[in-house]
């Protein structure tokens, strides 16, 4: 895999905040700052996305004195950053202290000036390619784009994006969210492009703009932001989405309806997701406590618990701090074997087409 392989090799685990990596404060500094600032506000984190419900509630546990305001769960990541620069000077409970946005999204906040450098004691673990080299933003967990599918209304199970383009999927195809903001509909049509031969970038988005301009005109494509509710009420029963966002949508459903999920059989694209502290943080050592705690080993491991896959698997896999019934209950690892991880660069190339064009070429306003 190719991810994984730029997981292997990395030091191991270093000492928590004693190496001077992560901050010139101590972890108790961080600990006594963040008890009088007493919140943490973030945003963008629907329970059921990689298991953040978990993670947040263990969070809690760790840090009693913190209250956790979570703000607008189902934002995008161009709506975080819109966030953040709203509310520049706000020190209520208004303005998000941590991030958590798609890869391309990390250095153009990083450019814009929206994010402040801070780095984990794990931060030796997290691979090169998935990092800001000043700790502005790193890579957390990642999966692969899918096809969740309600088997209760659609009978023949599609096996590619063009598979979608049949008339027997009309008024069934979603996205999971309006293509000009969300992280995770702008990269399933890089799926769409990739599965048309383009490459990563502004060729995929082409292509992947095209395949949605013809889904829309034959009548399958329906502009409804897709979720488990919808996917259960048949007004979209197909959603493209990571694949760890739909095994958990599959679970809650527990077969009412029965739901499928299904890797596209061309190339599989991987997705990485980066966390961030804001300039503007009104809660700058909480934040700091949330990043470590989802680099920490609990955090990671409530990320696999998630279906994700983590930044730091191999090294604490080759460690034995990963249970055998998580790795068990990960997916099929086959698509992930065969997943391309676009680099910030052609993620960063692609979404400026996709978010530019998708009115001009698509026309299909997602609600």
């Amino acid at each position: 895999m190719k991810f994984m392989t730029l997981l292997a090799g990395t030091a191991s685990i270093t000492a928590m905040l004693s190496s001077g990596i992560a901050s010139a404060q101590t972890m108790e500094e961080i600990i006594e700052g963040a008890r009088a600032e007493g919140m943490l506000t973030t945003i963008a984190l629907p329970h059921d996305w990689c298991n953040y419900g978990a993670i947040i509630a263990s969070f809690k546990e760790k840090y009693p004195f913190l209250e956790v305001n979570e703000l607008n769960p189902d934002a995008g990541s161009a709506d975080e950053l819109e966030a953040v620069r709203a509310n520049i000077g706000n020190t209520g409970p208004q303005a998000p202290d941590v991030l958590d946005v798609g890869l391309s999204f990390g250095p153009a906040a990083a450019a814009e000036g929206l994010i402040q450098p801070y780095k984990v004691s794990t931060w030796d673990q997290i691979p090169d390619a998935i990092k800001d080299p000043e700790g502005m933003w790193y890579g957390a967990y990642y999966g692969v784009m899918a096809l969740g599918v309600n088997t209760d209304i659609i009978d023949t199970l599609p096996t590619d994006w063009e598979d979608l383009l049949g008339a027997e999927y009309a008024n069934a195809v979603a996205l999971t969210g309006d293509p000009r903001s969300s992280n995770q509909a702008i990269l399933a049509i890089l799926s769409a492009g990739m599965a048309r031969g383009g490459e990563p970038g502004a060729a995929s988005a082409e292509l992947g703009l095209q395949f949605f301009a013809e889904l829309n005109a034959a009548g399958n494509f329906v502009p409804v932001t897709g979720a488990s509710g919808t996917i259960a009420q048949g007004q979209t029963p197909i959603v493209a989405a990571w694949d760890y966002n739909l095994l958990a949508w599959r679970d809650s459903l527990a077969g009412n309806p029965p739901m499928e999920v299904i890797i596209p059989a061309g190339a599989s694209l991987a997705g990485v997701y980066v966390q961030a502290i804001s300039a503007h943080a009104p809660h700058p050592n909480a934040a700091k406590l949330w990043m470590e705690h989802l680099f920490s080993d609990e955090g990671q491991l409530g990320y696999l618990s998630g279906y994700c896959s983590v930044a730091r698997q191999v090294p604490m896999n080759e460690a034995g701090l990963i249970p055998q019934d998580l790795l068990d209950r990960l997916p099929d690892q086959e698509p992930y074997g065969r997943a391309v991880f676009p680099t910030v660069e052609q993620q960063g190339a692609h979404r400026e087409v996709v978010t530019t064009q998708w009115d001009a070429v698509v026309g299909a306003a997602v609600q």
